[in-house]
């Protein structure tokens, strides 16, 4: 695991070794945001340090002395210096407004957008909180210069609003949220230039930075076996994502995997994107075209794709003693769906209702070319969606990043869903329903619940109910706390996936790292057909940096229930496999560099090492977001 980490860290080091790179022109003033109706508080606490004497003395001291010694002319003074950061970040310190569909613009409102300049920002050296900011050191200038900046037009495919049209309301702060949603963009700002700006004709500025698109890993497991990765976010500055992951040295019968997918951007925001896997005992691809209701503006979405799978799957436990017996299964299936978003009356004129009621049609057909039992049929399904969904988004920071601004989506969702599906033996109807809500503020912190029921139900004489499925989730994360330049968080997490008359061979993917316990390893396959997880995690984000990733503590708590019953049931039948452990979390926010995680967790049992500990690096993040737009009706997701 260290061999991996000690490779990535090198491989970061190769990328950003290049001759010098010329600054860019840049005007400061024009990238101060107006992210507070209290910008003037705000930027007086910017400029107030807190008092050291009401800090821990052990913690000022420690950093004091550490800084002092990377002011010395020594080999190993300048060493620290070059590791480690000191200075104090801007963005910790210019605050933030939680609310972010900010209505401070409602003003310009219907004007005709007139100009739109937009600025584009290489990836290192630059901030938009610290307007100040520009490249000084080597590493960021050589970095730079490896960087193919985002180009103008894939930034216009993103924004809400063109030159001649009227400014709708909420089109600035909805674009500067997609900007950042983009995998290619750290951080984004649209602002109206209040000088230029007339009574009738608005004029926007963009302002953007980049993420360093280019990323790849070496993990060396043995010394023939490993895995490669190479990618990158942003091709050629067009936002398209190349994804490689290579597996070699496998003691399986294939010795080797493969997983990749090309994701390419169009206007109006469709997706196109190809994909393939291959691996021991299975193997699938795929290709699809997409639109999302990426906004709650957003009217129409919806899907075509094709794919194929081929795999050997476990019908049935084997006997104590017995190996696993498989049987292939190989199938196509094609899908397509549309969906519309009815707009709600406003009694604002300024301000449009953020509530929708949404419907949705989909037709997927599933063909099978081998099947190893008789209830895999060939089947046609037709399901329709009928939901209410209310969005809102706010501002906060020290969530998955380590600074930059993140977007916390909340409001309401309550779906309901029906169909009847064709096959080859019984024909069936499904009926389905989800409810989820969330809710946010900078001093209680966050949470979110939500739960969905689903069954198909066999059109004979017995009236049977199958292949049904319940699932809760909950998330709950603390408000932010401070210890002079220390802030941590606490984050809690419950996920049930509950099996209901499930068919035979149908089981869960284990109680591995974003199913269940992180970093655990099975002496032996744990088949479930029902599943209860818990997560507890403690981020303690400090103020150094190592060689730009900045640094984060951890300590983390899981907790996992299953039940094998055929079918599926309550997975509280026995007693929980359990995880604990400590570690550190890196992140260069100016790369597409995923997360790194070091991390020692111990494990009471079920672990394939004798002392119940693992030393490992991971990339699983601590909790997830659920977005509150509908999309393609569906039955519920069994894994």
């Amino acid at each position: 695991m260290l061999a991996r980490f000690s490779c990535l860290l090198l491989l970061l080091g190769l990328l950003v070794w290049a001759p010098h790179a010329w600054a860019q022109t840049f005007d400061p003033r024009s990238a101060v945001p107006p992210d507070s109706v209290n910008t003037v508080a705000d930027e007086l606490a910017a400029h107030s340090r807190p008092d050291s004497l009401r800090r821990r003395f052990d913690q000022e001291r420690m950093l004091i002395r550490l800084k002092a010694y990377s002011d010395r002319k020594t080999l190993a003074g300048k060493a620290v210096s070059a590791i480690f950061n000191f200075s104090r970040r801007q963005e910790e310190q210019a605050g933030l407004d939680a609310v972010l569909l900010d209505r401070q613009f409602d003003r310009h409102n219907f004007k005709v957008v007139r100009r739109v300049n937009i600025r584009t920002l290489d990836a290192f050296g630059y901030s938009l909180s610290d307007s100040l900011r520009l490249p000084r050191t080597f590493w960021e200038k050589a970095g730079n210069a490896l960087h193919i900046k985002t180009a103008r037009s894939r930034i216009r495919q993103v924004l809400l609003f063109r030159p001649g049209q009227e400014l709708l309301p909420q089109a600035l702060a909805e674009s500067e949220r997609l900007l950042r949603q983009t995998p290619e963009i750290l951080d984004a700002r649209v602002l109206v230039n209040e000088v230029s700006t007339g009574r009738d004709s608005v004029d926007i500025e963009v302002l953007t930075t980049d993420v360093f698109s280019l990323t790849g890993g070496i993990e060396i497991s043995t010394a023939t076996a490993g895995l490669i990765t190479a990618g990158d976010v942003n091709f050629l500055g067009q936002g398209h994502q190349i994804d490689n992951a290579f597996t070699y040295g496998r003691s399986q019968p294939q010795s080797w995997a493969y997983e990749g997918s090309y994701t390419a951007p169009f206007r109006h925001f469709f997706y196109g994107q190809a994909r393939y896997l291959n691996e021991y005992r299975q193997e699938r691809g795929g290709v699809t075209l997409r639109r999302d209701f990426y906004s709650p503006t957003t009217r129409y979405a919806g899907a075509l794709s094709t794919d194929f799978y081929a795999q050997q799957i476990a019908i049935a436990p084997p006997a104590p003693g017995e190996p696993f017996t498989f049987a292939p299964l190989r199938f196509n299936v094609q899908d397509a769906w549309l969906g519309r978003a009815l707009r709600l009356r406003s009694y604002d004129l300024g301000y449009e209702n953020p509530g929708r009621v949404i419907v949705a049609a989909r037709l997927r057909r599933a063909v099978f070319t081998a099947r190893p039992s008789p209830e895999y049929t060939n089947s046609t399904g037709v399901l329709g969606t009928l939901g209410y969904s209310v969005r809102r988004y706010y501002k906060d920071r020290y969530l998955f990043g380590f600074g930059r601004t993140e977007d916390v989506p909340t409001g309401t969702l309550i779906s309901f869903t029906g169909g009847y599906e064709v096959n080859e033996n019984v024909p069936r109807r499904y009926l389905g329903g989800r409810l989820a809500a969330a809710s946010f503020s900078l001093r209680h912190g966050y949470f979110y619940g939500g739960v969905e029921l689903g069954s198909f139900q066999r059109l004979d004489a017995s009236r049977l109910w199958e292949q049904g499925l319940l699932g809760t989730e909950t998330t709950y994360f603390t408000r932010l706390y401070h210890k002079g330049n220390w802030q941590y968080r606490h984050f809690l997490s419950t996920r049930a996936t509950v099996g209901l008359r499930r068919r035979p061979g149908e089981l869960l993917q284990g109680i591995q790292e974003d199913r269940g316990l992180r970093g655990f390893l099975p002496a032996q396959p744990i088949l479930a057909t029902s599943r209860f997880t818990l997560n507890y995690e403690t981020t303690l984000f400090t103020p150094l940096s190592l060689l730009g990733f900045r640094l984060a503590g951890i300590a983390f708590a899981d907790a996992a229930w299953v039940s094998s019953r055929p079918g599926g049931g309550s997975p509280f039948s026995g007693a929980p496999y359990t995880a604990f452990g400590l570690g550190l979390r890196l992140r260069n926010e100016f790369t597409a560099l995923r997360t790194f995680q070091l991390l020692l967790g111990y494990y009471p049992k079920g672990l394939d090492t004798p002392n119940g500990t693992r030393l490992f690096e991971t990339s699983r993040g601590t909790v997830t977001f659920n977005d509150f737009g509908l999309g393609a009706p569906g039955t519920g997701n069994y894994q």
